[in-house]
């Protein structure tokens, strides 16, 4: 029973797709990181076969797949490569970040959502949904910086390429107040193993409380399915009962529950 890296995603897909594809849903994270991860992992039984993956990106910070208790508590890192951060369930990080040894805190606790049956917001927000356009770029950019601020992220200098990326390929949604202005956000991750996640669901302060979130979340997810996307999921921070309540509303069902810990030293 070994741990076994690689910064190859090809070679990473090779030894573990049968173990992401059992679960993507519970993988997601993984999936989603591991063509742009320094560090890809999977755990080996000795029969070979593969109970757990991790990916690490950013550098430092690696997120924990599906995986058994006994495959974190033996997850080791070259010295001088030890994580920062780790986050991934909650069984398998307390596992690892107590077998460390090392003090460690926890930085969120955070819950992943399975769509069920979509079921619109009632009564529905004033305005519409639209996909955003190229010309959305410096505002959704903007929005994009103050997300990472409220969620308590470290903001990147600047998230052009970032949200480009998304609005080019038709994943980012907007609602627009009755007068045409957007006033909140909601994006899907490529759909990777019959799973995409959505992200991104952000309204500025000044437009919260009409509904606005709810009516982008549930136009993003409809697009989803409509797509063909198998599973639709979405993370939300346990400490947000407003969020929480809002996704169940709109049909998300809880699938597991995940941890973020900062290691003090």
């Amino acid at each position: 029973m070994t741990w076994s890296f690689t910064d190859s995603a090809a070679a990473f897909r090779a030894a573990a797709a049968e173990h992401l594809a059992a679960d993507a849903a519970r993988n997601t994270a993984v999936l989603t990181l591991m063509d742009k991860a320094g560090r890809l992992g999977w755990w080996a039984e000795a029969d070979g076969r593969v109970t757990g993956v991790l990916a690490e990106a950013p550098p430092g910070v690696p997120s924990l797949g599906v995986m058994t208790e006994e495959a974190a508590r033996a997850l080791t890192f070259p010295p001088g490569e030890e994580p920062t951060e780790v986050r991934g369930e909650t069984a398998a990080v307390e596992a690892y970040a107590e077998a460390t040894g090392r003090p460690w805190a926890t930085t969120a606790r955070m819950r992943l959502f399975r769509l069920g049956e979509l079921t619109p917001p009632d009564p529905a927000p004033a305005g519409r949904e639209r996909v955003a356009t190229e010309a959305d770029v410096p505002l959704v950019a903007a929005w994009t910086r103050e997300f990472a601020v409220a969620i308590g992220d470290e903001p990147a200098e600047d998230y052009t390429g970032f949200v480009t990326e998304r609005i080019s390929e038709g994943r980012l949604w907007l609602w627009e107040a009755p007068d045409g202005r957007p006033v909140s956000m909601a994006a899907v991750s490529r759909t990777i193993e019959g799973q995409a996640r959505v992200h991104l669901v952000y309204t500025p302060p000044a437009e919260r409380g009409r509904g606005y979130a709810a009516g982008a979340t549930e136009a993003v997810s409809r697009a989803a399915r409509e797509a063909g996307v198998a599973q639709v999921l979405l993370f939300t921070d346990l400490a947000n009962p407003t969020s929480n309540a809002l996704y169940q509303r709109l049909g998300y069902r809880p699938v597991t529950d995940h941890l973020g810990v900062t290691f003090t030293r």
